[in-house]
């Protein structure tokens, strides 16, 4: 995911630019990005390493015992590989895969920026000592976008990146999952699946029913970025999903994010609560997008055909109830 600018009044930015300029021909001038910026980020990213090899040693801890990973023994068993490092080599599967899915979302939209000449800063992760040991990376955009197309780009490199790294480790991951009976499998916390999963069990472990499957932790580590995947491709507000609307759709986008707001709140009192958490952030966010530079030039119809790459992550990735507790 990544953060916008504030909204730039047009007559700072120069002269109506001609239609026949090409995206690149307006390159907004380059700040260097000091090294401090890259100190942080770097540092940052080892702090999340810890946090996801301590998170990861449960999942692995869970799926030895043959059991779903819950939350009766949370925080005791994520501090313990800080008292007993050796705990962390088994934590590397998850972290591994769920580091490099978010870093692959992130430096997407990171060359994207730069084939633009869109400043933006380096990716920076967020540690936490939640069951998955991050909440997520980010980067910022520090100058306005040109057109639709670089918008559009932009948006889209992210999670079509993450996608493809997320699908072949999780795949790997269900080929390598246990089968156990569905009473085994401990009911306090139960994930939900993507479409993506079904269908790459059916291929790939056909005749065996999802409840007897305890998928391995590279496994859960690509749910948690198909997860995340679903989330930026909600087409509101400024996500992912919500530049790729204004870039096919700009008119339409203030009503759009507007009713995806109002309908997260059915699916929160009917399958999870967390919804009803990312429809007030929506609410509190508004829906108001930064003018691009050249708002007038439509965007071309290949990548109003490769929208619906875009929509096709979304449902292949999308969960009602991704999590049942």
């Amino acid at each position: 995911m990544q953060d916008e600018p504030e909204p730039i009044p047009l007559e700072l930015v120069g002269p109506e630019p001609a239609p026949w300029l090409p995206a690149r021909a307006l390159v907004w001038p380059q700040e260097p990005r000091p090294l401090r910026s890259l100190v942080v980020a770097v540092g940052l990213f080892v702090v999340t390493a810890f946090s996801t090899l301590a998170a990861g040693a449960q999942f692995a801890t869970s799926y030895a015992a043959n059991e779903l990973p819950g939350f009766d023994r949370f925080f005791s068993d994520y501090f313990r590989p800080f008292a007993e490092p050796r705990l962390f080599i088994s934590g590397i599967p998850f972290a591994v895969t769920l580091l490099g899915i978010l870093l692959a979302h992130e430096l997407g939209h990171f060359f994207a920026c730069r084939h633009y000449h869109i400043n933006a800063t380096y990716p920076y992760f967020i540690p936490a000592p939640t069951l998955i040991g991050t909440l997520g990376a980010f980067i910022r955009i520090r100058s306005p976008i040109f057109n639709r197309r670089a918008l559009f780009d932009m948006a889209l490199a992210g999670p079509l990146v993450g996608f493809l790294v997320a699908v072949p480790a999780l795949a790997v991951a269900i080929l390598f999952s246990k089968v156990i009976p569905a009473s085994d499998a401990s009911p306090s916390l139960v994930f939900g699946q993507p479409l993506v999963e079904r269908l790459l069990e059916l291929a790939l472990r056909p005749g065996i029913p999802h409840a007897h499957l305890l998928l391995h932790p590279m496994g859960r580590a690509a749910w948690v970025g198909l997860f995340a995947t679903a989330l930026n491709l909600l087409p509101a507000g400024q996500l992912d999903g919500g530049h790729i609307l204004y870039a096919v759709a700009s008119e339409r986008h203030r009503q759009v994010s507007f009713a995806v707001a109002l309908l997260l709140v059915p699916l929160a009192v009917k399958f999870w609560t967390g919804w009803l958490v990312w429809a007030v952030l929506l609410l509190a966010i508004g829906f108001r997008h930064p003018p691009l530079i050249d708002r007038w030039e439509p965007l071309d119809q290949t990548r109003r055909i490769l929208s619906a790459t875009a929509l096709t992550i979304f449902i292949l990735c999308f969960m009602p109830a991704p999590f049942v507790l």
